[in-house]
């Protein structure tokens, strides 16, 4: 991907970040489900799975070449593309589910397994670090 097309995906995952914050933070603020999965019986909660589907749809809306991994995906993910998403929808999900702070939502789009640009959104800090190659 040209360096100029990286460049023009800041703003735009920005938005995309801050938006699976709010959506996240509205979650945590009420009553929601949550339950273990797989062998390590890790957490995963209705924060989870609504940020995981607001930025999958966002996400490779803007880039729409891209694969997708997440910590939520189900089923072998197709890694046969250059470029992917790399996304864990809430880092900290024992966190979110106690109501702490610590907590937050990561994503980065890699080519060829090197990032080109990646996010980190802590929603209740309102702290975002952006990054690009």
């Amino acid at each position: 991907m040209p360096a100029s097309e990286t460049i023009a995906l800041r703003a735009p995952l920005e938005a995309v970040m801050r938006e699976a914050g709010a959506l996240a933070r509205k979650t945590a603020q009420g009553a929601f489900r949550h339950w273990t999965k797989g062998e390590d019986r890790s957490p995963v909660s209705e924060a989870d799975i609504a940020v995981n589907d607001l930025l999958h749809r966002r996400l490779t809306t803007l880039v729409p070449d891209a694969g997708w991994l997440s910590e939520e995906t189900e089923g072998a993910p197709d890694t046969t593309r250059a470029l992917m998403w790399i996304v864990d929808p809430i880092d900290g999900t024992r966190a979110l589910i106690s109501g702490r702070a610590d907590w937050s939502i990561s994503a980065a789009l890699v080519e060829d397994g090197r990032p080109l640009v990646a996010a980190l959104y802590a929603p209740v800090s309102e702290e975002i670090f952006l990054a690009m190659r």
